[in-house]
């Protein structure tokens, strides 16, 4: 498919327009106010404005995009970068040597070391590791005691991640640091993002050292997990030992940096990802038992006594359809942000160069113009004689074109596998502490998920 097979026919010059300014914007603020305190309503509400909309953050003017053609039309279209508010708060994480946050010519050099560890024929062999870690996971919900779902979704996801692709076996410890450092991390870009006040955030402030405190234990995590490695003087072949022996466009070693950098890539959005798709999955098992008790029935016509295994999960459908719909409802990402290369068109507007655009996948895939009962849980929606009848782009969970995930294959697998592996054991209750309400961040999350696990 090419990008001209997705974009709208440009209209002739004189035709383009500026986008209509989003209403309900607040003098020195402008939209930024809303998007704190209903972020997720403000921009769901912003396709009845138009198809693209301008929006004020601050002293800056950021273009929203709101249907599902634009929105592909946006990532597929070479004159839209990674870049925007989202990238700039992440840089501070991620770093600017990553291949999240890379573009042109590196981007594609970092996309080639990284890719073969994600390649269909590889994944199986990360079948043993994922079964023991999803099992493991369904052995600690099942001690009788309250799960707190945030440190456990992000244990089996860092767990996951560190001894598939980095080959450790020491995460228990650090997968607590890391959960509780994320948590504060990416709550403290979100605010970064949508109120520009740079100044302010270098104030010693309580909040602004415990997010230094917090970014720095991130960093530190890399740099001890890169030293063992070095120390050690292993060489598996995972993608920790393909980025120590990778090399730059001269034929070089590629620099620290850009190590420590791919590293954080692979241990932190990813883990964040991962880990509250988890959370929002456990979520879905206990307010919806109905399809708990599908999976379970699938697993039994599927595995029968023994445990469910990674070999199974291709034809567990329900399951791998209970994670779409979960993915559809309560995306991790739910927020991203792109930047005019040079001055374009996008849906019949005058685009100008350096401008930034931002969409939400949440909005968007919870469109009532897209899905029929657009806010209800239905997996059954992605069977294929229903799933044919989405809008292309309405529902792109991994991205598409050259920014689509790497690891697309490798997340579903994991997450199909631990949703049977909960489900085929365990009903799942909330307990009187618990609240599932959506926490808003760079990611979305419940704010404290807490569960009890009753044996079927």
């Amino acid at each position: 498919m090419t990008v001209e097979s997705v974009r709208p026919a440009a209209p002739q010059a004189a035709e383009l327009s500026t986008p209509p300014l989003a209403g309900g914007g607040v003098p020195g603020l402008g939209h930024g106010l809303k998007l704190v305190r209903d972020p997720l309503g403000f921009l769901a509400r912003l396709r009845d404005q138009g198809d693209v909309v301008r929006l004020r953050l601050g002293p800056k003017t950021v273009y929203a995009v709101t249907t599902p053609a634009l929105t592909g039309a946006l990532a597929l279209n070479p004159d839209f970068k990674i870049d925007g508010p989202l990238w700039e708060s992440l840089e501070g994480l991620l770093g600017k040597e990553g291949v999240a946050t890379a573009n042109g010519p590196r981007h594609r050099r970092q996309r080639r070391t990284i890719q073969p560890a994600f390649r269909l024929d590889i994944i199986p062999e990360y079948g043993p590791i994922m079964e023991e870690e999803a099992h493991a996971l369904a052995e600690r919900m099942g001690s009788g005691e309250t799960v707190d779902c945030t440190s456990e979704s992000f244990r089996v996801a860092v767990r996951i991640a560190a001894r598939c692709l980095l080959r450790g076996d020491f995460m228990d410890e650090r997968a607590e640091r890391l959960s509780v450092a994320l948590a504060t991390v990416f709550r403290g870009m979100y605010r970064r993002m949508v109120i520009p006040a740079g100044p302010l955030y270098r104030l010693p402030l309580p909040a602004n050292r415990k997010f230094d405190r917090a970014l720095a234990d991130l960093h530190l995590l890399v740099d001890e997990i890169v030293a063992e490695r070095r120390a050690s003087g292993q060489k598996p072949d995972d993608l920790l030992t393909a980025l120590l022996e990778a090399k730059d466009e001269n034929g070089d070693p590629i620099g620290e940096q850009e190590i420590h950098d791919q590293v954080v890539a692979i241990l932190t959005p990813g883990s964040e990802t991962v880990a509250s798709t988890i959370m929002w999955l456990l979520q879905v098992l206990t307010e919806h038992p109905e399809h708990a008790d599908r999976v379970r029935e699938e697993v039994e016509s599927v595995a029968g006594d023994r445990p469910v295994a990674f070999a199974d999960v291709r034809k567990l459908s329900h399951t791998n359809n209970v994670v779409v719909e979960a993915m559809r409802l309560r995306p991790a990402v739910w927020i991203l942000t792109r930047r005019a290369v040079t001055e374009t068109e996008l849906g019949g507007y005058r685009i100008p160069a350096g401008a930034d655009i931002v969409y939400s996948p949440y909005a968007i895939q919870r469109d009532p113009r897209s899905y029929d009962g657009s806010l209800e849980f239905d997996p059954d929606r992605w069977l294929p004689e229903r799933a044919k009848d989405v809008p292309k782009f309405a529902m792109s969970p991994f991205s598409v074109g050259n920014r689509k995930c790497p690891s697309d294959h490798f997340s579903m697998a994991q997450l199909s596998l631990i949703t049977a592996a909960v489900a085929s054991r365990w009903r799942l209750e909330q307990v009187s502490d618990s609240d599932d309400t959506t926490r808003v961040g760079i990611t979305l999350r419940p704010h404290r998920l807490l569960l009890r696990a009753v044996a079927r």
